[in-house]
């Protein structure tokens, strides 16, 4: 359903209702970045909200099943404004219940509806909100203040993932957010098999950034300094192209960019502070 098409959401809840675009196994990239990070790992309260999963409540189940190897007393909670959502999902957590799919039918997931306000029971906060391709339709300068809301729905230590991705989940740019509402860290996450440029990433850009990909801009010169290493890898392609990636990595490092999350630079990930691509 297409944001003009939908209806208003009802009074109290913040937002616009998003295309719905779902696919299975889309977020994989971000699911199993969250299962390994270490507020996810340290919580004393692991709940977690999906807000605006889409048409169907497929990414939510997922996002439960790979955290839940790594916490297993992890709660998943998808929020949508659209209310057919809401009970197009809930139907399909019956048939979970039911056993008649191939997610635990004891699966800790439930459906609510809400927007960036992120309503949740007896005034429990988020470990993590993730928000992924929801701000892409939304200007700009709405941006801080979506983040603000969310973040405002945190628990001490907790994290905003903001981001977007391609249909298939095989590009993937996400933005790291403290309680504070300040941005931390900005990660790619890009299929190897087949990559031709990383600079594919550009087009799926968070809201935050995307229109500052130009000359004189920081998330500019990071993408153009990768394009560059990658290109001068390409002898390392021999070894195949997770060699390649790593080895542009490196070189990124070497010149001095301080790229981070070395041990997943094999997944073809890579995170930089969000000072050095910080709009101007």
């Amino acid at each position: 359903m297409s944001p003009e098409k939908a209806p208003p959401p009802a009074r109290g809840v913040v937002g616009q209702i998003t295309r719905g675009t779902t696919n299975t196994n889309r977020l994989r990239r971000i699911d199993r970045w969250i299962a390994r990070h270490p507020v996810l790992r340290r919580a004393s309260d692991p709940l977690v909200v999906d807000l605006g999963y889409g048409a169907s409540g497929v990414t939510v189940l997922e996002l439960e099943a790979r955290l839940r190897r790594a916490r297993p007393d992890v709660e998943v909670v998808g929020l949508e404004i659209d209310p057919a959502r809401v009970a197009r999902a809930s139907a399909q957590l019956a048939d979970v219940r039911a056993g008649a799919t191939s997610f635990a039918p004891d699966a800790h997931v439930s459906f609510a509806r809400g927007g960036f306000e992120v309503p949740l029971p007896a005034g429990r906060r988020a470990a993590v909100i993730r928000a992924f391709n929801v701000l892409r339709q939304y200007n700009e300068g709405e941006v801080p203040d979506a983040w603000a809301r969310m973040c405002a729905r945190l628990q001490p230590g907790g994290m905003l993932v903001e981001g977007t991705c391609d249909e298939l989940g095989r590009v993937c740019t996400w933005i790291e957010v403290g309680p504070d509402a300040a941005p931390r860290t900005l990660t790619l996450s890009l299929r190897l098999a087949g990559l031709n440029s990383p600079s594919i990433a550009a087009e799926r850009l968070p809201k935050a950034l995307i229109h500052h990909n130009v000359p004189g801009e920081g998330v500019h010169a990071f993408l153009a300094a990768l394009e560059t290493e990658w290109v001068r890898a390409v002898a390392s392609s021999a070894f195949g192209p997770e060699h390649r990636w790593r080895t542009a990595l490196q070189a990124l490092a070497d010149a001095g960019w301080p790229v981070q999350g070395r041990a997943r630079w094999r997944l073809g990930e890579v995170t930089v502070p969000w000072r050095i691509v910080a709009p101007k």
